[in-house]
Parts: C-alpha cells; sequence; structure tokens
C-alpha cells in the first residue's frame, strides 16, 4: 500500500470529514475515500472513474502529459528495442527481469502450452462460417474453463500459475484458429521451434499446401507490436477483468470478459478506425477536405490514429511503432500504396501543421500498427483479436496481482439515482 502522510478535511452540511491521502512512488497523491459513506453518509460522483483509483497496482505507470509509459519501472521504449515480448510477460508477471536461465525455463513452459485440447476444435465449428474472429475468441475463451477445470480454482496459488501460463500460451493459437475458421482455412498448430511472434504468423498465415517461411522483419514487428500492447494500466478492459475477478470467477471468464471489452471500437478497435479513415481520405489529393473538416467544431469527422486519451503529449510507443511500419513496408516493398501514401502525408502534415502541434496531435500507435498489420496481410477484422493477444498478460498480470491482494473486496459502485421516488403498485385494470 502507498504510503500515508497525509489528511484532507471535507466539511459540509456541518460534518467534518478526515480523508487519509496516500502518496504513491509516482503519480499524483490519491484522496482515500473507502470510509466517506460511513462517516459522511454521501457518495462521490465520478462517470468513467476517470479521477478515481479504483487499486493499488505496482505494475503499470503512465504519465500522460509527459508522455511516460513504464513496465515495474522499465520505460516501454526500451522494453521494445532491447528485449522481447515473452521476456516483457515475465516481466509483468513476476515484477522483475529475468536471467537467462530463468528465462529460457519460462519461454519453454509457454511454448509447450501453445496446443489446446482437441476436442475443442469442435467447439469452433459451433460458429457461423463468417463469425468475427472476436466474436469467436469471446466464445473459446470463455469456454476454457469447460476444457481445463483442474485451473479455475482462483484461491490456489499453483492453478492460477497454470491458468496464466495456459491463456498467455494458447491466446495466439486461438485468435489464429479464428481468423483461419472466419476465412475457411483449416487450422494451422503452433510449432514448438518458432518463438512467439513467428509462430503467431505462421499459424495466421501458413496452409497444409504450402509452409510459411517467416521473416525475421516481420516477425520482429509483429513481437513490438505485443510488446506494446502488453499493458497499459486501468484501461477499460483491464478494469472489465478485475470487476470480473472480484467476484471470484474463474480466471477463463474474467479474460474473456476482458475481451469482450476490448472489442468496443473507442477501446481496441482504434488501429482499425485510423486505417479504415485513411482508406475514406482514398487519395493525397483529399486531404486538405479531410483536415479542414477535422479543424472544423462543428463537422463530426476526426481524424482516427491522432492524439491519445491519456497521453496528453505524444504516445511513447508511437516512436517504436514507426521505426518497425518504416521497415516491414520497406521490406514489403509497398511504398507506392495509396493508403500508404495518405498515411506518409498525414504524418507529416500532423508534425508540422500548427493546428496539430499546438494541440498535440500527433501520430499514436493505433496509426502506426494498423498500417503495420494491413501490410502483413490481417484484414482489419483480426486487429482487435491481435490486441488481444498481446494484452492477455497485462490482464493475467493485473488478475494475479489483484486476487493475491488481502485488501481484495468484490467491485461495488455507488450510483446517483434520479429515477422516481416510491411509488404503489397499481392493478392493470385500474391503468
Amino acid at each position: 500500500m502507498a504510503q500515508t502522510t497525509k489528511t484532507a478535511t471535507l466539511t459540509f452540511e456541518n460534518k467534518q470529514v478526515e480523508l487519509p491521502i496516500h502518496s504513491p512512488t509516482a503519480g499524483p497523491d490519491v484522496l482515500d475515500i473507502r470510509k466517506l459513506y460511513a462517516q459522511g453518509g454521501v457518495f462521490t460522483y465520478d462517470p468513467g472513474y476517470t479521477s478515481t483509483a479504483s487499486c493499488d497496482s505496482a505494475i503499470t505507470f503512465i504519465d500522460g502529459d509527459e508522455g511516460i509509459l513504464l513496465h515495474r519501472g522499465y520505460p516501454i521504449d526500451q522494453l521494445a528495442e532491447k528485449s522481447h515480448f515473452l521476456e516483457v510477460c515475465y516481466l509483468l508477471l513476476y515484477g522483475e527481469l529475468p536471467t537467462a536461465d530463468v528465462l529460457e525455463d519460462f519461454e519453454s513452459r509457454v511454448t509447450k502450452h501453445t496446443m489446446i485440447h482437441e476436442q475443442m476444435h469442435m467447439f469452433f465449428r459451433g460458429f457461423r462460417r463468417d463469425a468475427h474472429p472476436m466474436a469467436t475468441m469471446v466464445g473459446v475463451v470463455g469456454a476454457m474453463s469447460a476444457f481445463y477445470h483442474d485451473s479455475t480454482d482462483v484461491s490456489d496459488p499453483w492453478q492460477r500459475e497454470v491458468a496464466s501460463i495456459r491463456l498467455l500460451a494458447k491466446m495466439p493459437t486461438i485468435a489464429a484458429m479464428a481468423y483461419k475458421y472466419s476465412v475457411g482455412q483449416p487450422s494451422v498448430y503452433p510449432r514448438n521451434d518458432l518463438d512467439y511472434a513467428s509462430n503467431f504468423l505462421r499459424m495466421c498465415f501458413a496452409v497444409p499446401a504450402e509452409d510459411y517461411e517467416v521473416d525475421p522483419i516481420l516477425s520482429r514487428a509483429m513481437d513490438r507490436i505485443l510488446t506494446l500492447h502488453a499493458d497499459h494500466e486501468q484501461n477499460a478492459s483491464t478494469s472489465t477483468v478485475r470487476l470480473a475477478s472480484s467476484s471470484g470467477a474463474n480466471p477463463f471468464a474474467c479474460i474473456a470478459a476482458g475481451i469482450a471489452c476490448l472489442w468496443g471500437p473507442a477501446h481496441g478497435g482504434a488501429n482499425q478506425a485510423a486505417l479504415e479513415m485513411l482508406r475514406e481520405i482514398g487519395t493525397v489529393d483529399q486531404i486538405p477536405e479531410f483536415i479542414r473538416r477535422a479543424k472544423d467544431k462543428d463537422d463530426p469527422f476526426r481524424l482516427m490514429g491522432f492524439g491519445h486519451r491519456v497521453y496528453k503529449n505524444f504516445d511513447p510507443r508511437a516512436k517504436v511503432m514507426k521505426q518497425s511500419a518504416d521497415e516491414v513496408l520497406d521490406l514489403l516493398g509497398i511504398e507506392n500504396n495509396e493508403t500508404l501514401k495518405v498515411a506518409k502525408e498525414l504524418e507529416k502534415i500532423a508534425l508540422e501543421d500548427p493546428y496539430f502541434v499546438e494541440k498535440k496531435l500527433y501520430p499514436n500507435v493505433d496509426f502506426y500498427s494498423g498500417i503495420i498489420l494491413d501490410a502483413m496481410g490481417f484484414p482489419t477484422s483480426m486487429f482487435t483479436p491481435i490486441f488481444a493477444v498481446a494484452r492477455t498478460v497485462g490482464w493475467v498480470s493485473q488478475w494475479k496481482e489483484m486476487i493475491a491482494d488481502p485488501a481484495m473486496k468484490i467491485g461495488r459502485p455507488r450510483q446517483l439515482y434520479t429515477g422516481p421516488t416510491y411509488r404503489d403498485y397499481v392493478d392493470v385494470e385500474n391503468r
């Protein structure tokens, strides 16, 4: 728990309530209102919880004003440049960077759990042939509790550990199978001789008629996409996982709830929205008109992939993602693609136009990740499932931290009631 050294006095209706103030290791002080109702008889009102800390956590820290994202204290740009996804997973799950031997053991455990129960293949066949991959993932991940019931007891630390490894290992397999099912192709089994990102790419793009040779540049780009999306503090889907977990629900149900929340276009669909916007603009000569519309407060059009709700300066993940985008596009030789031309011109404008610079509407991670995934050959329907693959480790880390917290309570938000007061029932013939 954060250190408590100060208090605040709230005065209202001739009442005074002393509220502790907690000082975190980073970020603003936090006013502890847990006893406000008991002592003062009032609730607080904070739609969206934008000013409310729902938990204390030692996993991820964001300073949106300064453009800082830290995982267990390590800057995201350093992790994306020098580390790789499974090492970052270990860091998020266990709190420290692993030694070489420990990392090798962790990677081996994950790799050897990538296959899913064979009976789950029949579960996939219950979906419509054109089911959206996210719809399939919500159902399949939720159903994992029926196939892996030996790791659903959240009170058992070992079962929590097994569930964590299973979710991290099997999510790429499930996402790839959902994609293959949506396009009418047979599933491709994972291979233990490939790294995490390469294995995922192969499961998505290989077919029985011929194998898929994974280019190391594409694999590295996918690894960075996964790393840059691994965790992002108490976002909507993570908060959903925590809220579901607070009831004691099994981990597979909780992660399925996170996937369902991530599916929302305001959350996990941002990179898809950015790419669709580029396609809507169409050609470079149309950009000035769309820029004019973006600056018009009365026009509902908004440029997607620029600025960020949390980052008021710049998205620290965007620089690394831009580098990967340049590498991938150079490798694939698609610099003459019209959508890419629009993206590059928009990027240039956003970095130079006083309107964008003043409002700090810089290209964010979603702007570049959508371009990369499109260049790799993924349809937009797979953008959010890939996000879910990446974010699984963040969800699991937050879930494990919450379950192990002795102060954990079931989530029960309050409300500002605005409905009718007491009314007597009226028989139907008298209405």
